[in-house]
């Protein structure tokens, strides 16, 4: 008789969550798209969710696949520690009111090299995949490059297979998230993102204090920060990419999008004023 496959766990609904585990916390990272996001824009319940995270002395960082120039005027307003952009390549980190510092993993030579490629790739996705097109936010891209597959393009999972498939065989890491293809030269990634900017900003190892620490996701592209972080939960809509997805969130809210992290903030925070 075959063994049957390993599954992942069930998704526990959000008040599984032991009270002690959120309690402990002292951070959050928390993706962008369909995550604070909702038809995309950041809702007020969010927006309020965060700055009541903040107000009770969490650490927030937001990490997204979105590009660095689209992500500036939000690292500026929003009360976060720092947005790390381009799934972990660059970060925007707050230094005073409405002021940020841009901050690499790849040095000045290597991201001028990487750009080039990255344009001859895009070029080719967009010459031999007719129906593929560059995300709009592509000006703002500085480590990575984007097509678009559900914000105002949409693409059928082949043709979303099939330009991950073309990045990776120009030697690029390729991931997929709630709207964007993304590709990119390096080994950065969110969780490698996550990690440095808790060196960058407190001079600490992440992994040493991973149990205190959340993460708030909803696609394909948070399934590493689902397998590391025990703390990980998903809103609701990420039940769309479910059956795809190799590492579940391990807690799941009851609502999709901003309305799903504002819950989440609110189980934190009503386990710290208990």
């Amino acid at each position: 008789m075959s063994t049957p496959p390993d599954l992942p766990p069930p998704l526990l609904c959000l008040d599984r969550w032991s009270a002690g585990a959120r309690r402990a916390l002292i951070g959050v990272f928390t993706d962008i798209d369909d995550t604070l996001t909702t038809d995309g824009a950041i809702t007020p319940d969010a927006l309020q969710a965060m700055h009541e995270l903040h107000a009770a002395g969490l650490n927030l960082v937001a990490i997204t696949g979105r590009p660095v120039g689209w992500s500036e005027p939000f690292a500026r307003v929003w009360p976060v520690d720092a947005i790390v952009a381009e799934n972990g390549a660059v970060a925007l980190v707050r230094t005073g009111a409405g002021r940020v510092e841009k901050r690499y993993q790849q040095d000045a030579a290597t991201r001028a090299r990487n750009f080039e490629r990255m344009q001859a790739v895009l070029a080719r996705i967009e010459r031999e995949i007719p129906a593929a097109r560059r995300a709009t936010d592509s000006a703002g891209r500085e480590c990575d490059i984007a097509i678009d597959h559900s914000e105002f393009t949409r693409l059928d999972d082949a043709t979303i297979a099939r330009v991950a498939g073309l990045m990776r065989s120009e030697g690029m890491h390729a991931t997929v998230s709630s709207i964007h293809i993304n590709g990119w030269y390096g080994d950065h990634n969110k969780l490698e993102g996550a990690r440095w900017i808790v060196r960058e900003l407190w001079a600490r190892s992440l992994d040493h204090e991973m149990q205190r620490w959340a993460y708030v996701g909803d696609s394909t592209n948070d399934a590493l920060m689902f397998e590391h972080f025990a703390h990980s939960v998903g809103v609701a809509n990420v039940r769309r990419f479910e059956a795809a997805l190799q590492h579940l969130p391990r807690y799941v809210a009851p609502s999709e999008r901003g309305a799903g992290f504002a819950e989440v903030a609110a189980a934190i925070l009503q386990a710290r004023r208990a």
